[in-house]
């Protein structure tokens, strides 16, 4: 119990998607098929990447690691959870969707020059870097919003702990925990995006010079898909964590997450790995074993 008989929060209640029974075993069929074929996909380009010389090259090594990250973002959860267990998740959920929005940047740097730039060493550095940064980045963020006080308020409109929404749930002033999370989304969000476009900038511009309009068109064809993919997942996390926090809460930001959260970790190894001609082959060859 604290002053003025306010008492502190011992245990937060996350609401879900719905609370309608019949929508409920809906989305359960619908989650479970996705996160079947997230797991799925994600251990076969792992697998496959792992078995296959072929593809012991620096891109499919950063896929592999992207593949390796997704699978840690289904985990059980109950629908209450104290504070101390909900910042422990909060902060290795995020940890693993940073290190998530770092890995794509590094795979696409400077493509064109793969051969001469990215050897073992720098690839593992780079990964190491990934890594290590979520992990920094989250901390970051977990400290702020772990030592704002909550009392009376401990319903969360969403489905798991995300910053944004526990800022909601605070009863003190967040004006500098929203500083973190916006700073921080600069470096996790717009930084790495900015990398990418670049990038892909430099493929496109190098593909229109090219005199095979068939090469033209199989090139913007993997381009588009991969930044339908860019779209979804940064384009959603900076409207989650780069916007004015609000005490609202909004059925529409817990189904935007849905897109950083769930449906890219299943588009991922569909939208880079398992549309390549040398994954097929490698799939192809481990079918005959």
């Amino acid at each position: 119990m604290g002053e003025g008989n306010q008492t502190f929060v011992l245990e937060f209640t996350l609401l879900g998607l719905s609370q309608d029974p019949k929508i409920q075993i809906l989305l359960f069929c619908v989650f479970l098929i996705i996160y079947l074929l997230s797991v799925f996909g994600n251990l076969l380009i792992i697998i496959l990447i792992q078995t296959d010389p072929r593809l012991h090259t620096p891109m499919y090594f950063f896929l592999k690691n992207l593949s390796f990250v997704d699978l840690f973002l289904y985990r059980h959860r109950s629908p209450s959870v104290g504070p101390l267990p909900c910042e422990k998740e909060n902060c290795f959920r995020c940890w693993v969707l940073t290190t998530d929005s770092r890995l794509p940047p590094s795979s696409v740097h400077r493509p064109l020059h793969y051969s001469t730039l990215m050897t073992q060493r720098v690839c593992v550095q780079l990964a190491t870097v990934c890594w290590i940064s979520g992990a920094f980045v989250r901390s970051v963020d977990s400290a702020f919003t772990l030592c704002l006080p909550c009392q009376g308020q401990n319903i969360s409109n969403h489905y798991f702990c995300e910053p944004p929404e526990l800022l909601k749930l605070a009863s003190a002033d967040t004006y500098s925990a929203e500083v973190a999370l916006f700073s921080m989304g600069v470096i996790v969000l717009l930084a790495p995006v900015s990398l990418i476009l670049a990038s892909y900038w430099h493929i496109i511009s190098t593909v229109i010079r090219m005199q095979s309009g068939e090469g033209r068109l199989k090139v913007f064809s993997t381009c588009s898909s991969h930044l339908t993919v860019v779209a979804l997942y940064y384009g959603s996390g900076i409207f989650a964590y780069m916007r004015p926090n609000s005490k609202t809460m909004n059925e529409r930001d817990k189904v935007i997450s849905l897109f950083y959260s769930v449906m890219t970790s299943m588009l991922n190894p569909i939208i880079y790995s398992l549309r390549n001609k040398d994954v097929k082959g490698a799939l192809s060859k481990l079918a005959g074993r």
